[in-house]
């Protein structure tokens, strides 16, 4: 288990990985391309890990682990060691929340289910193999009903803001984080009056959690996707 540091949320305590190399989805701009990643794996040793109490821990912070090709056992055994430490708070994340939603009854007590919805749009190359954005949103509606949700825009994409503010809505998440591409990868980025519209507009309905990496949005001019 590690201390929560970098770019990471700031409400996250720690992070903890189980399952570990190359995710499936293979994102263009996921931050763990730039380690050199084997085929993926169930790490076993993790499963001796003293997760302790009081802390919110991102499950699975660098590989996806509720891909297609992720083990349905593997999954049962991670949440039953979370189980073991009932005094913590758990994040589970993921693109493919159906997967969660299908074993949702071996969740832990107290968890957070978040999604990625970088755009309203479809973005191909950007978002590699990962599922449509319509997906993510139907299961997160399903899991919101359980469960208390959250969602992370980041690394936003251009976007339509009606269309991505009722996406957003219809998850109700106690939450939403905005970040940006932090690694350069020249992504179709909104102008920096875009994002403070939509901030404005979830505001409304949910608390609005803004990364450090918003900043060089904020200074760049419109149109710039540097």
């Amino acid at each position: 288990m590690r201390i929560a540091k970098g770019n990471m949320y700031s409400f996250v305590t720690h992070t903890h990985n189980y399952i570990k190399g190359r995710c499936l989805h293979d994102c263009e701009y996921c931050y763990m391309k730039t380690f050199k990643l084997g085929d993926v794996r169930f790490d076993e040793k993790e499963l001796e890990a003293d997760l302790g109490k009081d802390n919110f821990i991102f499950i699975g912070s660098s590989c996806d682990m509720f891909a297609d090709n992720i083990s349905r056992e593997w999954l049962i055994r991670i949440f039953n060691h979370c189980k073991t430490f009932k005094e913590n708070k758990y994040l589970f994340q993921s693109k493919n929340p159906r997967r969660i939603w299908e074993i949702k009854q071996y969740l832990p007590k107290d968890v957070v289910i978040g999604t990625t919805i970088e755009s309203n749009r479809w973005y191909d190359k950007r978002m590699g193999r990962s599922p449509n954005i319509p997906s993510r949103v139907h299961y997160m509606r399903l899991l919101s009903e359980d469960f208390e949700t959250m969602v992370t825009i980041e690394p936003i994409m251009d976007f339509d803001l009606d269309a991505l503010v009722n996406l957003i809505k219809s998850i109700k998440p106690k939450w939403v984080n905005v970040g940006a591409d932090s690694k350069g990868h020249k992504l179709p980025e909104p102008s920096k009056e875009m994002i403070l519209e939509l901030i404005d507009r979830l505001s409304m309905f949910t608390e609005v959690k803004q990364k450090n990496n918003l900043k060089r949005l904020f200074k760049e001019t419109k149109g710039d996707t540097r």
